[in-house]
């Protein structure tokens, strides 16, 4: 017989009620040695098991503890308490693992409060709460729900490259991929490291983007996408940034700008929207918990509506379209630059503008999820369409209350010798991207793509306000644990 999940149960009671069923979980809490609240990982919700312990030994009762694991055969009833529809009468007991004595009472289990320092530092325990079960349990909605929109949409998967020789972003932030011996590594007359003697023949690193791959695939498969990890050697300890992240990198071949952004925004509201509609239970609680975290916040501080509502304004209104010109404009006649209220002041047409920048045209002056467009050239990658006027590039970032920038992307310069020269220009070597070159060479088409975090959007769906919260195993500068 098929074992059944307790969410399974939960939803569909009525099929077992009064009938006698298998299950298995951990011990949430055991109340008066008679009341077990069990938890698969299945759901946010415990299923509720009745112990009359004088049918049972005691040495059994003993072991049922907070974190223990257990097997319950028991008969489904209608419950006579509060909270729960029905629950399990025990008949029959197994441990099928102890939570040993001397560590009950350092657990991250017991049932109080924890810091997500404390947890993220037990992270083979932190699947176990509430918290960390809804979060990963939304994790994965949104992950399918991405898988899901490309596959309607007649995208083709793609698994570009985790090892690479390219470096997609300019920016030389990245990991070396090496089989030297540390302790004797070779090098050449001139004194460099000769990395012709290295595994691959050449100087690799682990990927920060697959999107250069994945415009050679769109060349010939026309809609693509990749899912995968991508690495940032970026020393950064913040809220912010992870060394080893998940990027969604969309290619369509025939697409422009404004394609591309329309694709954005169907993406983005089609993920959030099958999250709503299959997550409610965790979403319910990370909502309470999202409330509860505004309140310790100063009043200005407070976001003005709660975890639900952001979501579900956000998939109902259209986003707003911003030229990069006019957000510059908004941004240096705002009381905010004039008071000198920016950490970072916004001086000129020209600026790159911070999160800060990002989040105050998304959250006090449009209120509504925001897409900039058309940026200096000067600020944005080589690989960007250089538009008619010489100074802008086709270039566009999908900015979210409470995160700033969730997606960047653009479209791309088909053209050769443009692409040449902005590579010249940007002291990219084209000699290390000849095939890159070479797919404006074979029959170049208008293309367009952008990235997207999973973090970051798991972070926006959620409420964490810690990246490394919506990561199972986060990576950071002095921490590889796990």
């Amino acid at each position: 017989m098929k074992k059944q999940t307790i969410k399974e149960i939960l939803e569909d009671y009525k099929k077992v009620l009064h009938h006698d069923i298998t299950v298995y979980g951990w011990v949430r809490t055991f109340r008066a040695n008679r009341f077990i609240a069990l938890n698969d990982g299945s759901t946010i919700n415990n299923l509720q098991i009745v112990v009359d312990f004088e049918n049972f030994d005691e040495e059994i009762i003993s072991k049922i503890s907070t974190a223990a694991s257990l097997k319950i055969v028991g008969e489904v009833v209608e419950s006579q308490g509060a909270g729960q529809a029905v629950e399990i009468l025990a008949k029959k007991i197994t441990i099928l693992g102890d939570n040993f004595t001397e560590e009950r009472d350092k657990t991250i289990l017991q049932p109080k409060k924890h810091s997500l320092e404390t947890l993220r530092e037990q992270a083979h325990l932190r699947f176990r709460t509430n918290l960390f079960g809804a979060v990963f349990r939304v994790r994965h909605a949104v992950s399918f729900a991405i898988h899901s929109f490309f596959n309607q949409n007649q995208f083709f998967y793609i698994n570009t490259p985790v090892i690479t020789g390219a470096d997609a972003e300019g920016a030389g932030e990245m990991f070396g991929v090496t089989n030297f011996d540390l302790n004797n590594i070779p090098r050449d007359e001139q004194g460099d490291i000769d990395f012709a003697q290295d595994f691959f023949g050449k100087k690799t690193n682990l990927t920060v983007s697959g999107q250069l791959e994945g415009e050679t695939a769109a060349m010939g498969l026309g809609r693509i996408y990749t899912f995968g990890p991508t690495f940032r050697a970026e020393n950064s300890n913040t809220t912010r940034h992870l060394a080893e992240f998940w990027m969604i990198e969309p290619e369509v071949a025939f697409n422009n700008l404004e394609d591309n952004i329309d694709l954005a925004e169907d993406f983005l509201k089609y993920v959030i929207q099958y999250v709503l509609d299959n997550c409610k239970d965790d979403l319910d609680f990370l909502d309470k918990r999202f409330a509860e975290e505004q309140k310790s916040k100063p009043e200005k501080e407070r976001a003005k509506e709660g975890l639900i509502e952001k979501l579900e304004n956000v998939v109902s209104k259209r986003f707003k379209r911003v030229s990069y010109t006019e957000a510059i404009e908004i941004l240096l006649n705002s009381k905010e630059n004039k008071k000198g209220k920016f950490q970072y002041p916004v001086e000129n047409w020209g600026t790159d503008l911070q999160s800060e920048h990002e989040r105050y045209l998304v959250e006090k002056h449009f209120e509504s999820p925001v897409v900039l467009f058309d940026y200096p050239k000067e600020i944005k990658a080589f690989y960007m369409k250089l538009n008619e006027d010489g100074k802008t590039v086709a270039a566009m970032d999908v900015l979210f209350p409470g995160i700033g920038e969730i997606i960047g992307g653009s479209e791309r310069e088909a053209r050769l010798d443009i692409l040449k020269q902005k590579m010249t220009d940007m002291h990219v070597d084209e000699h290390e991207l000849w095939w890159y070159l070479d797919t404006r060479k074979f029959g170049s088409v208008p293309h367009a793509g952008f990235g997207l975090g999973l973090e970051r959007l798991v972070l926006f769906v959620t409420g964490m306000t810690n990246i490394r919260d919506v990561i199972p195993f986060p990576r950071t500068p002095k921490n590889a644990e796990f």
